[in-house]
């Protein structure tokens, strides 16, 4: 069967598992993230279910890979949506608090799973010190693709909503500022020398560079929309501006041994936040960015449910130290969220929810591990287990707790459950 038609099915069964959800959990009035339908559904239709009996699933992570640029896409458009929420007049009443608090609660959450995942080592050797430092880097980053869905799912509005998506976007940055450094002492424990330039010179560079091409293209693109008068057609070239910045973010290029390379993710968030603060026609192109990129981002998280690795439970220690993994970085993402947001003087409701908003972690998360298998197959392959075992709860789990967490913190509006409305209709 072709990948285009198990793609389409794959769709097709998000969509189906929304409505499963709807009418059996939503008649009893609890509001379900459509993103964990999706992944679930992605469950059902990857190698460990559907893929393995019959055709209409993906039976291999090869087929999954060889769809892979649907999911380079969706990001890029995530990121971009996500960089349209920097406008200057909230930049200037949030963008103090955001920043301090984006870059404290990565700090926390690398600090707490460091401290744990290096206790876990000392006292009963369950991972190398390597293993527990790049794990612990890791645990800084968040998934923006999940906490976007819910925002836009459910309409959230409110303090809370409003730090959490610049936090969402400055978390990546910070991210890589982190791992690259934990990750060279980490090669530098493994059997090599503290490089500076990797630790240092690389990761600020890769920064820099992805906040001048998304800034370049930003206005580039702003100056083109102008040529056109009708905005379908802006929207147009606004799609195909974002897919050329994808294509252009994914290029590296050493000079001995620096590398010049850029985050897709920065790339397009940068281009997102020109655009939108350049550009007088922004607003309507965004709203009708939405609809377009709806089954993009659909399909994005369906495949992302393939992906999940269930194999990862055969192994006893990976399940140990990733359950101390799970818990930890959730304690560090949501004290470090609390302490931060109550020296900046949040709202109470900043102060409560926001950490418990910051759990979900995927994309970046394992864009990491890519490079944590420089440190060997035994340590590289530990790390990959751990987060593949991670990624599954985050994702199946996060998007609940963020809903959850904005709900109680009054940013989304409670709807009464379907057949109930039908039913006050009918009356």
């Amino acid at each position: 069967m072709s990948l285009l038609l198990k793609t389409a099915f794959a769709l097709f069964a998000g969509l189906a598992m929304t409505r499963v959800f709807k009418y059996t959990v939503g008649r009893k009035g609890i509001m379900f993230p459509d993103v964990t339908s999706f992944l679930i559904a992605g469950l059902l239709v990857g190698p460990y279910v559907l893929g393995k009996f019959c055709t209409f699933g993906f039976n291999s992570s090869e087929e999954l890979a060889s769809v892979g640029i649907i999911s380079n896409v969706a990001l890029g458009f995530i990121a971009f949506d996500i960089g349209s929420e920097f406008e200057l007049a909230k930049l200037e009443e949030m963008g103090r608090t955001a920043t301090f608090v984006g870059i404290f609660q990565a700090v926390a959450a690398t600090l707490l799973v460091d401290a744990a995942l290096v206790f876990l080592s000392v006292k009963f050797s369950l991972l190398s010190l390597p293993a527990a430092i790049t794990l612990g880097a890791i645990a800084s980053a968040t998934a923006p693709a999940a906490t976007l869905m819910v925002v836009r799912q459910f309409k959230a509005k409110g303090p809370v909503t409003d730090l959490l998506l610049p936090i969402v976007a400055l978390d990546d940055a910070a991210g890589l500022v982190i791992f690259a450094v934990s990750f060279g002492i980490a090669q530098a424990m493994q059997g090599g020398a503290v490089n500076l330039v990797s630790v240092v010179v690389n990761p600020l560079i890769e920064i820099i560079c992805s906040l001048v091409l998304g800034a370049v293209m930003g206005w580039i693109l702003t100056q083109i929309e102008k040529v056109f008068f009708s905005n379908t057609n802006r929207l147009s070239m606004t799609i195909a501006f974002v897919m050329m910045t994808i294509a252009l973010a994914s290029r590296e290029v050493y000079i001995g041994q620096i590398r010049l390379a850029c985050s897709s993710l920065l790339v397009c968030m940068m281009l997102g936040t020109i655009f939108c603060n350049l550009c007088g026609y922004s607003a309507d192109i965004m709203h009708r960015s939405e609809r377009w990129s709806a089954p993009l981002y659909a399909v994005f998280f369906v495949l992302s449910g393939a992906r999940l690795e269930l194999s990862v439970f055969k192994y006893g220690s990976v399940v140990v130290i990733g359950v101390v993994y799970i818990l930890v970085r959730c304690l560090g993402k949501y004290f470090g969220a609390l302490f931060s947001s109550t020296a900046m003087k949040c709202s109470e409701n900043v102060k409560k929810y926001l950490g418990i908003t910051l759990f979900p972690q995927a994309g970046v998360a394992l864009g990491m591990v890519v490079s944590a298998q420089s440190l060997g197959a035994e340590t590289g392959g530990l790390i990959r287990n751990i987060i593949l075992f991670s990624v599954l709860v985050y994702e199946l789990v996060g998007p609940m707790m963020t809903r959850m967490a904005l709900t109680a913190a009054g940013e989304i509006e409670q709807k009464q459950p379907e057949h109930v409305n039908r039913a006050r209709f009918q009356q």
